[in-house]
């Protein structure tokens, strides 16, 4: 398999060496003192060597720019020594990280066949990051996928029901939801407490990846009117909860942008199609450019079927591990306010507000 490295945001500073701390998706936090040349690859191994992870190739990690669009450090091939670049009115600047230099690591790739994946730990850290889709509203599910999903998240969590420890309205400790209703909560404690008995954490983990990664919307999905997705299958475009086009990354015969217009061209029932989308500014049309070549390159090409047969091969003790305790993460605070349970079917992603986006955009 071809070795790429990642390209980190350069980093301007008066000193030599800076402090970098790189977000995880349980919401802890490490960091690493770095130069102002470090590339990605380093801060990407950093992680890996903190979890002791091989499957290291669905993941990546993910930057902000100043003018708040989010950004995964790029592969560049072999020997390429350029600085990340990109155009404004005419004129290249340097992108940069905001300060504080925080970044975040982030599932870049996600698997067509979670089965597939060799070693628990990575699925463990998927699991996390579908737990972030849900709960911002990425991974969109009718109400009994809702349900169920919910429901393997609390016993993979808390364990087996136990009428003595957990209380009639114990799922409102959980913020699953951008929109959470008393009736999905209920329906989550039913099947918590009858169809998931004596699943350990693992398990539940596990049965969660197989019913999140047969939704439409499994996949890395962004927008605002319209969300458009790469996903193992292809292109998808939701507008709501309803799926509006899907074309198979086969289908797909060239991405391109120009200014703040995004265009897919592709075939479909043997005819030209071309999909034209407007971006609030010509840096997020690059990014999402730049998103859907890569993951063609993917799922389209070679590499997903290597990084399966580099999986099936790993032969060492599995490493242990190390789950983040109920409550830690800041995906699953306490419901105190209870004007966020709402009664809404099917579940909608909440569209966050440009302040809110402003706010939260390390954190997704």
């Amino acid at each position: 398999m071809k070795m790429l490295r990642f390209r980190s945001p350069s980093i301007r500073s008066l000193d030599q060496e800076v402090l970098c701390t790189i977000r995880l998706l349980d919401d802890s936090e490490i960091s690493c003192s770095i130069q102002r040349d470090t590339k990605g690859q380093f801060l990407l191994d950093h992680v890996c060597n903190h979890y002791n992870l091989l499957e290291k190739d669905y993941f990546g990690i993910r930057y902000v720019d100043p003018e708040k669009q989010r950004n995964m450090c790029e592969r560049t091939g072999e020997g390429e020594d350029e600085e990340m670049k990109m155009r404004d009115g005419g004129r290249e600047k340097e992108k940069t990280a905001q300060q504080p230099y925080t970044m975040c690591f982030r599932v870049k790739f996600y698997p067509s066949e979670p089965m597939k994946i060799k070693e628990e730990l990575t699925r463990y850290l998927l699991y996390l990051q579908l737990k972030r889709d849900i709960y911002h509203g990425r991974l969109l599910c009718p109400f009994a996928e809702a349900a169920y999903l919910g429901a393997c998240i609390v016993q993979a969590e808390l364990g087996d029901y136990d009428p003595e420890e957990h209380p009639s309205d114990y799922i409102r400790d959980f913020k699953l939801f951008p929109k959470q209703s008393l009736k999905l909560e209920r329906k989550i404690i039913e099947i918590h407490k009858n169809e998931l008995r004596g699943q350990c954490a693992a398990s539940a983990e596990l049965n969660m990846l197989q019913r999140a990664h047969s939704l439409e919307t499994y996949g890395d999905f962004t927008g605002s009117t319209a969300f458009l997705g790469f996903t193992a299958t292809g292109f998808v475009v939701f507008q709501g909860n309803k799926r509006i086009h899907l074309l198979k990354w086969a289908d797909v015969s060239k991405l391109k942008f120009e200014g703040k217009t995004f265009y897919v061209i592709g075939i479909q029932k043997e005819k030209k199609l071309v999909l034209t989308f407007h971006t609030s500014t010509p840096a997020a049309c690059k990014h999402l450019w730049k998103c859907g070549v890569e993951n063609q390159a993917f799922y389209n090409g070679r590499v997903a079927k290597e990084v399966i047969e580099a999986s099936s091969k790993i032969q060492r003790e599995p490493p242990e591990v190390r789950r983040a305790q109920f409550g830690q993460s800041r995906s699953f605070n306490s419901l105190s306010h209870k004007n966020l349970i709402m009664n809404m079917e099917p579940l909608v992603p909440a569209l966050p507000s440009t302040n809110e986006y402003e706010e939260t955009a390390t954190d997704n």
